[in-house]
C-alpha cells in the first residue's frame, strides 16, 4: 500500500490507506480544501495545517500510528521546493518526460504553488535518502532535504493541482514488502486496515483459507449480531430494502472487534435476504475504507448486554428508551466514561509553573478535575488581561467549573489545590473584611444625631457561593474592575439555600459573567443594594451527580448556562482501592504563589495568533462533524467549548512567560476544548436534545464519533438515509438534511432517487 491519509485520533497521528482513485480525489476536494488552497496562495499560511495530509513512503505501525514507523512502502514521496516562477513549467515538463524511467505515480503542485510533490516507485536496493538522491539526479532538481524521513507527510492540494496520477499507486503489492532491511516479507498491516500481505484489495488475501475466531471474548459472533439487530433495529434483520445500508453499518461497527480484517468480516457477516456475495463484500470494503474513529456506541451497547460468561445480562439498563417528558435526564451514570476519559491526559512535565505543581501528589486519573478546578481562580488572578478571540471580539478570562462525582469520590483533592491558589486572595480579604467590620461597628455605635461614617467600599475578591444577590451587587460595585471568585464545596448547599443567595436566583448572573455582561437591580429601599454593574465572576464548585441533575433542569439547559460551564468528572471509585495522595512540598506551594504573582502582573491586550488559528481550526472541524451528523447538540456546545479551551490556553501562555505560544500551549488548549465538549455533551446533551424534541418534534440521539454521512454508501437513496436516522427524523427533516448536504457541495444528484457523495468532510489535522 502506497497511499495513506494521515489524521489525528485523540491527539495522535494515525494512518489509514486510500484504496481507490475516487476516494483519493474525494479527499483532495473534500471539506474546505479548495478554499484553503486559495487562501494559502493569497498569503494566508496559517491555514496550511488544515489541508489534508498524505504519506507515500511508509506503512503504519501495528497500532495504526505514524510516529516512529520503520516500515517503508513500495513508493517514495519527494518534495521539490522553492522553484523560480519562470522555471515551474520546464520542471514539470522534465518530470513528465521521464515518467517511465522514474516510475512516476503522482505529481501535484504544492500548496503555495512554488514547487511540486511527486511519488515514484522505490528502488528496493536503496535507502529512502538514496532514492531521493537518485531521483534528484535523474530530474536535475534539488529535493527538500528537510523532507527525507519516511514518515514525512505532504500537505495535499486539490484535484485542480493534481498533474499526474497512475492508479498503480493504490495497488497492494503481492509480496507486501520491499526487500529493504527492517521490512519483513509480510508488512503486518492486515490487522490495521484490513489489508492482507498477499494481494487483492480491501484486505482480501486472494488465496487465504484461514478460519478466524468465531467468538469475541467467549460470545459467538452470531449471537452478537442477533443482539445487535435487537438493540439497533427493533429485532429486524436487514431485508432487500435496507440490506445495503445496514450491512455497511454492521461492517463499520464489527471491524473494531474483527481486527479491521476483510476476511474475518466476510466470515462473520451473513448475506441478508438473498444479498449477492460480491455486493456484501463491496459493503465491507467500503466500511474498511471509511474513517476509523472511536469504539462504536451501537456495538458497545450491544456487548454490554452480555455478562462475563457470554450470557445476556437482563439486569443492565442501557437507557435505550428515554422518556422525553422527564424534567431532565442528565447522563451522569458514568457509563463508559473511564475508558473515554483516558484520552484526556497531559504530561505534567509539559505544564507551566503553577499548573504543574497543582498536580503534585495527585493520582493521574484525577488530573483533569484538579486542572479544571484551579483554572477559574487562575483566570481570576489574570483579570486585567484582554485577548482577541478567533471572531475578532475582545475577551476577558471568564471561567466557571463544576467538578462532579459521587459522594466519597475524593473531590477534596480539588479543594486542596484551590486552597493553595486562594491564599493571596484570602490574606488580602482578611484585612479588607476587618476594615469593613470596624466600619459596621462604628456605624452601629454612633449616636442618633451623629453622621454615619463613610463606607470604606472595600475590595473583597472571594465571596461564598451562597452570597445574596444584593451583597454580590455591592461586591461588584466595589471590585474596581477586578474579578470576584467563589469556591463551593457542595453544589447542593447552594441549591438548597433559601432566598436571594440560591442557585435559582443567581444563574442569570452566572450566564452574564462568562462575557462580563451587565446586570443590576433596582429597589425602592436603602436596605437593599441597587445599581447596574459589569459582572466579572469566576467560580469552582464541587457536587454530586444528583445535585447536578437538580440544578440543571429544562430552563437552564436550553438557556445557555450549561454551555458556559467547564464540567469535570471524578473517576469512578466503585469498589476501587483507596488512592494514594502525597502532600505538596513547601517548594511546590511557593511555585504556585509565584504563578499567582505572574498572572497578577499581566495586563492589557495579549495577542495569541497561533492559539487563535488552532482553536479556529478545531471549532471548524467540529462544525463539519456536527453537520455530517445533523447533531444540533454538538453544534451548540462546540462553540463555547472552543472559547473555554481558548481561555485555558491563554492562561497556559501567561504562565509560561514566553512571547510566543508554545506547542504544549496549543496542545493544551485543544485538549481542554475536546474535554469540555465531551463532558458537556455527556452531562447535558441528552437533556438538551429532549428540549429540541419537545420544541420541534424532530430530535436525534447523540452517538459518539459516528457520522451519518460517513456511514452512508457512496451512492445512496432517501431510503438509506431514512434507515440510518430511523425514529429520529421526520420526512421534512430528512429533506432538509439532503438539501443542506447538496447546498454545501457534499452530494450531487444522479437521478430522481439517487445521490452520490462528492467528498468526505475535512479530517481533523
Amino acid at each position: 500500500m502506497s497511499v495513506h491519509i494521515v489524521y489525528k485520533q485523540n491527539g495522535v497521528k494515525m494512518m489509514r490507506p486510500v484504496l481507490t482513485r475516487a476516494e483519493y480525489i474525494s479527499l483532495r476536494n473534500g471539506g474546505f480544501q479548495q478554499d484553503n488552497v486559495a487562501r494559502i496562495r493569497q498569503g494566508d499560511e496559517a491555514v496550511k495545517t488544515s489541508l489534508v495530509q498524505m504519506n507515500y513512503s511508509c506503512l503504519p505501525n501495528d497500532d495504526g500510528t505514524l510516529k516512529g514507523s520503520k516500515r517503508m512502502s513500495t513508493t517514495v514521496g519527494m518534495d521539490i521546493d522553492h522553484i523560480a516562477p519562470d522555471e515551474m513549467a520546464s520542471v514539470k515538463q522534465r518530470i513528465l518526460s521521464k515518467q517511465d524511467e522514474l516510475g512516476l505515480l503522482m505529481l501535484e503542485e504544492s500548496a503555495r504553488g512554488k514547487g511540486y510533490h511527486l511519488v515514484f516507485r522505490r528502488q528496493a536496493a536503496l535507502s529512502q535518502e538514496q532514492n531521493l538522491k537518485w531521483a534528484s539526479d535523474l530530474l536535475g532538481v534539488e529535493y527538500d532535504t528537510g523532507a527525507k524521513d519516511i514518515t514525512r507527510v505532504f500537505f495535499t492540494t486539490t484535484e485542480a493541482q493534481l498533474l499526474f496520477l497512475d492508479d498503480e499507486v493504490f495497488r497492494v503489492e503481492g509480496g507486501g514488502g520491499t526487500g529493504i532491511s527492517g521490512i519483513s516479507g509480510n508488512p503486518g498491516i492486515s490487522g490495521i486496515s484490513g489489508i492482507s500481505g498477499k494481494s487483492g484489495k480491501s484486505g482480501e488475501s486472494g488465496g487465504g483459507t484461514r478460519q478466524y475466531p468465531a467468538e469475541y471474548h467467549g460470545i459467538p459472533f452470531a449471537e452478537i449480531i442477533a443482539k445487535y439487530w435487537q438493540v439497533n433495529n427493533n429485532g429486524y434483520e436487514p431485508t432487500e430494502g435496507d440490506r445495503d445500508t445496514l450491512t455497511y453499518q454492521l461492517a463499520c461497527d464489527l471491524r473494531h472487534i474483527c481486527g479491521r480484517n476483510f476476511e474475518w468480516l466476510d466470515q462473520v457477516i451473513p448475506c441478508y435476504d438473498g444479498f449477492p456475495l460480491e455486493q456484501k463484500r463491496e459493503k465491507i470494503r467500503n466500511a474498511l475504507a471509511s474513517e476509523f474513529n472511536g469504539f462504536p456506541v451501537r456495538l458497545r451497547n450491544t456487548l454490554n448486554l452480555f455478562n462475563g460468561n457470554g450470557n445476556v445480562n437482563a439486569n443492565l439498563n442501557l437507557n435505550a428508551n428515554l422518556n422525553v417528558n422527564d424534567n431532565v435526564n442528565l447522563s451522569l451514570d458514568g457509563g463508559d466514561g473511564d475508558a473515554s476519559l483516558s484520552a484526556f491526559h497531559f504530561q505534567p512535565k509539559n505544564l507551566p509553573i503553577g499548573l504543574r505543581e497543582s498536580l503534585v501528589g495527585v493520582p493521574e486519573s484525577m488530573h483533569m478535575p484538579v486542572l479544571c478546578g484551579v483554572l477559574p481562580i487562575a483566570a481570576a488572578y489574570a483579570d486585567q488581561v484582554e485577548t482577541t478571540y478567533c471572531d475578532g471580539n475582545v475577551h476577558h478570562l471568564g471561567l466557571m467549573s463544576i467538578i462532579r462525582g459521587e459522594q466519597a469520590s475524593n473531590k477534596s483533592v480539588v479543594k486542596n489545590a484551590v486552597d493553595v491558589w486562594k491564599r493571596q486572595f484570602d490574606d488580602e480579604d482578611m484585612l479588607a473584611r476587618q476594615r469593613e467590620e470596624a466600619w459596621k461597628e462604628r456605624k452601629k455605635g454612633r449616636k442618633a444625631n451623629e453622621k454615619a461614617p463613610e463606607d470604606p467600599k472595600v475590595l473583597i475578591r472571594v465571596v461564598p457561593v451562597t452570597v445574596s444577590c444584593s451583597t454580590l451587587l455591592k461586591r461588584f460595585k466595589n471590585a474596581q474592575g477586578h474579578t470576584i471568585y467563589s469556591f463551593g464545596e457542595e453544589l447542593d448547599t447552594l441549591r438548597k439555600t433559601n432566598g436571594a443567595g440560591s442557585w435559582s436566583s443567581k444563574y442569570d448572573i452566572y450566564r452574564l459573567s462568562f462575557d462580563r455582561g451587565e446586570w443590576g437591580q433596582d429597589y425602592n429601599s436603602d436596605a437593599a443594594e441597587s445599581g447596574v454593574v459589569r459582572v466579572a465572576y469566576n467560580w469552582t464548585m464541587l457536587g454530586t451527580n444528583g445535585a447536578m441533575r437538580k440544578c440543571f433542569r429544562q430552563d437552564n439547559i436550553e438557556n445557555g448556562l450549561s454551555s458556559r460551564i467547564l464540567v469535570a468528572e471524578m473517576p469512578d471509585a466503585s469498589f476501587a482501592k483507596m488512592p494514594k495522595f502525597r502532600k505538596r512540598s513547601a517548594d511546590d506551594e511557593a511555585s504556585i504563589q509565584e504563578a499567582v504573582t505572574r498572572l497578577r502582573a499581566c495586563s492589557g491586550l495579549i495577542d495569541v495568533p497561533r492559539l487563535r488559528n488552532v482553536i479556529a481550526a478545531w471549532v471548524e472541524d467540529k462544525r463539519v462533524e456536527a453537520a455530517k451528523d445533523i447533531d444540533h447538540v454538538k453544534d451548540v456546545y462546540r462553540k463555547r467549548a472552543a472559547v473555554i479551551g481558548f481561555r485555558c490556553g491563554v492562561i497556559f501562555h501567561l504562565l509560561t512567560g514566553k512571547d510566543r505560544e508554545t506547542k504544549p500551549c496549543l496542545d493544551f488548549a485543544v485538549m481542554m476544548a475536546d474535554y469540555c465538549l465531551y463532558q458537556q455533551i455527556k452531562t447535558f446533551g441528552e437533556a438538551l436534545r429532549n428540549e429540541y424534541v419537545k420544541a420541534q418534534d424532530e430530535g436525534q440521539r447523540y452517538t459518539v464519533n459516528h457520522s451519518v454521512f460517513d456511514q452512508l454508501p457512496p451512492t445512496f437513496t432517501m431510503e438509506d438515509l431514512r434507515a440510518m436516522k430511523q425514529g429520529f427524523c421526520g420526512e421534512s427533516a430528512l429533506r432538509n438534511i439532503i438539501s443542506r448536504w447538496y447546498r454545501d457541495g457534499w452530494i450531487e444528484k444522479t437521478d430522481a432517487k439517487h445521490w452520490t457523495k462528492c467528498h468526505s468532510a475535512t479530517l481533523s489535522q
